[in-house]
């Protein structure tokens, strides 16, 4: 009997912790458009990025080597993400910079490889910009935003 009711107890406690009251609102961005939309204004590689969280391959962006100042903006809404001046070659294959604009990128969970990711999206649209690590530079953040350059266009300065 004392089993029976310790699993009945374990039970209830697993189901009402998968409850609704758990799940998370979607966060609402102040560019709203329909995938009708994203999908007629981006490139195939830029929606598979911004709208479907998806990951290009590594060293095929022609931004990753790219140290001019300037800016580098989302390729979904335009507003400013990374400065040219934090940006810096992670090894990695990707555009890594040691700090965002302030405010304009958001950050949520990301635990679709088992583990948890700390996932980047432009605080203006939502788009899908990359992870935030800390194995970046030690003299500056100690962060690494590694970014995907099909979220970004950069715009030279002057």
């Amino acid at each position: 009997m004392i089993k029976q009711c310790a699993l009945a107890l374990f039970t209830l406690l697993l189901v009402s912790c998968n409850g609704k009251a758990q799940e998370k609102e979607p966060e609402v961005f102040p560019v709203q458009k329909t995938d009708v939309e994203w999908k007629a204004e981006l490139t195939a590689d830029q929606y598979y990025v911004l709208r479907q969280e998806g990951t290009e391959r590594p060293f095929s962006s022609e931004l990753n080597k790219n140290y001019a100042n300037g800016t580098y903006k989302c390729a979904g809404c335009g507003i400013a993400l990374f400065e040219g001046k934090h940006k810096f070659d992670s090894g990695t294959g990707w555009p890594s910079f040691d700090r965002p604009v302030e405010g304009n990128v958001t950050y949520s969970s990301d635990r679709k490889l088992g583990y948890t990711r700390t996932e980047e999206h432009c605080a203006n649209c939502g788009g899908h910009l990359g992870h935030v690590f800390s194995d970046g530079p030690r003299n500056t953040t100690g962060k690494r935003h590694c970014i995907n350059g099909d979220a970004l266009v950069f715009e030279p300065q002057g």
